[in-house]
């Protein structure tokens, strides 16, 4: 069993600010998880912080490419180093992000693996939206963590897309989307470039452990993958605490098993946690939920007896006290005959008709110089609690009847 190492990458490089005078919050994901006791519940070596550039968009304005292009590329570099120390160690990274743009990091240091042990690595792309936006589709590009996967993929300016003159990190035909949402602007783009997806009424009809399922058979000629996840592939009704929430996600239960699936498995060899923002959870109620997550849909890669990894090198601290123990007599056990465990049944998820959606993630700044205003008529506001409703559910045990609530549903629900 591998360890897991947690490590920090609290980038909001790839992010259009919130207003004019703010930056995003994402970065204080790392912190807030950390608070809810992540690492010691995984029993996981605390891998420490790669620190980013400072966050700066200065008279950025569109025509002049994706926005923090040097510093994201640079950062990249930086934290693919860290990812790969990790996996040269034996352990099992857990990248606690930060926006989607550190997906850049993760695919350079996966590219690099490849390289090493002569085979192609594959990328598991949770996600509620493709961030697929890139010049040959769009009239200009900005925003990184709108653009993730078309940049992992090659698509896009070489300073971004080819670090390292290394291109793709991820070739199409080894990427898998799961949790986008039908309407998403973008898919009929990824199913020609033949990338696989399985948007969520798929998902949540097929099930989200046979999903993870199915995504792994779509990597089997890889010789292995990264999972990127971006929780905004929760539904708001349960999970708003993001920079951009999109009506018809999924559960955190659908979540939790779908990490389980998916990292139950020697060939997963890490996974990143992005775009979460704690200044939407001043209480710390959706971190609690993101963290039982993590726990519980890493569970089969989770090292329950942390302290026997400083056991396993006492062979070379106390090299007499190990050869006594060593020299000491096991106890027979009789063999047993093997008995063939029946499989879990899938929990069931009540079926349910996804709300409408809105435009919002990854638009683009204005093109005024220095201004970041969002191109849509009214602001996007995060009110958690609104007057006279009832406050949103937070633990685990009510999230399925968040989704289903008919206070939450529309009239042109169908």
């Amino acid at each position: 069993m591998r360890r897991i190492a947690v490590l920090d990458a609290p980038s909001n490089l790839g992010l259009r600010p919130p207003t004019g005078t703010s930056v995003p919050g994402c970065a204080k994901a790392p912190g807030a998880l950390r608070d809810r006791g992540l690492i010691a519940r995984l029993g996981a070596r605390d891998a420490g912080c790669v620190t980013p550039p400072r966050y700066d968009p200065g008279g950025w304005r569109p025509g002049d490419g994706v926005c923090h292009a040097p510093e994201i590329a640079a950062y990249s570099r930086t934290l693919a180093d860290r990812i790969a120390a990790i996996i040269d160690e034996g352990e099992f990274p857990v990248v606690l992000g930060g926006d989607c743009s550190v997906v850049l990091g993760s695919g350079l240091a996966m590219h690099r693996l490849g390289e090493a042990v002569g085979g192609r690595i594959g990328l598991v792309f949770v996600d509620g939206h493709s961030d697929f936006r890139h010049p040959g589709n769009a009239s200009y590009v900005g925003a990184a963590a709108g653009e993730d996967l078309a940049l992992v993929t090659g698509r896009g300016q070489a300073d971004l897309a080819a670090i390292e003159g290394r291109r793709p990190y991820f070739r199409d035909i080894d990427v898998v989307v799961l949790g986008i949402r039908d309407h998403d602007e973008y898919r009929l783009d990824l199913q020609a470039a033949g990338i696989v997806t399985r948007p969520v009424p798929m998902l949540r009809a097929e099930g989200a452990a046979r999903s993870a399922q199915w995504a792994r058979e779509q990597l089997v000629d890889c010789a292995g993958y990264w999972v990127h996840v971006d929780v905004d592939v929760l539904d708001p009704a349960v999970m708003p605490a993001v920079d951009a929430p999109e009506p018809g996600g999924i559960a955190f239960p659908e979540l939790e098993l779908l990490l389980a699936g998916l990292v139950d498995t020697p060939h997963c060899l890490g996974v990143e946690i992005t775009v979460f923002d704690p200044d939407y959870d001043p209480d710390g109620a959706y971190a609690a939920e993101i963290a039982d997550t993590l726990v519980a849909g890493l569970a089969p890669v989770a090292d329950p007896h942390p302290d026997d990894h400083r056991r396993t090198r006492r062979a070379d601290d106390e090299p007499e006290t190990a050869a006594a123990e060593a020299a000491e007599p096991e106890p027979e056990i009789e063999p047993q005959a093997e008995v063939e465990a029946e499989p879990e049944p899938e929990p069931e998820v009540e079926p349910w008709e996804p709300t409408q959606p809105h435009a919002h993630h990854g638009d683009l700044p204005s093109d005024e110089p220095g201004s970041f205003a969002l191109p849509v008529a009214e602001p996007v506001h995060f009110d958690l609690d609104p007057p006279d409703a009832e406050p949103r559910p937070h633990r685990r045990t009510s999230a399925l009847d968040a989704l289903t609530m008919p206070a939450q549903r529309t009239a042109t629900d169908s």
